[in-house]
């Protein structure tokens, strides 16, 4: 018996088609940046730090959360 797990995995990674982020041909996953707002929220924070709102940053300090500079 095939695993169709993995054969739906294989064809989505085959797929020239298929969406960068969640590998989706036919439509997106439901946690794919291009449908969920709060995850294009994360990945733009993950891009660049200053997207981070100011409540959101007090938060993370609060839980000793620190910034650095990759170019370092």
């Amino acid at each position: 018996m095939h695993n169709l797990d993995s054969i739906r995995s294989q064809s989505r990674s085959n797929s020239a088609g298929a969406c960068e982020h969640c590998q989706g041909i036919v439509e997106h996953e439901p946690w794919c940046i291009t449908r969920d707002p709060k995850v294009q929220y994360a990945y733009a924070i993950v891009c660049d730090p200053c997207c981070l709102t100011y409540r959101d940053s007090l938060i993370l300090h609060s839980l000793g959360v620190t910034w650095r500079d990759r170019a370092r």
